[in-house]
């Protein structure tokens, strides 16, 4: 027997942001986007944003953990 909840569970499943290997954040799907919960202080600069696409959230983290970098 197959469930359409079971489909709805997988599909809201947070995808975890990664940068040079390490862990960010993740995002969640949110009002037909994907919003962004920071787990790394590097990242918490853009916690709570909210992104179109899971690549545009990649990015945003990227270049928000690589100006912590360079502000450190």
């Amino acid at each position: 027997m197959h469930e359409s909840s079971v489909d709805r569970a997988s599909a809201l499943r947070p995808i975890v942001i990664e940068v040079a290997g390490e862990p960010q954040g993740i995002v969640v799907p949110h009002e037909g986007g994907y919003r962004f919960v920071a787990v790394r202080l590097p990242a918490f600069a853009i916690d709570g944003h909210q992104f179109e696409t899971v690549e545009k959230a990649h990015f945003a983290v990227k270049m928000a953990v690589n100006k912590s970098s360079d502000a450190g």
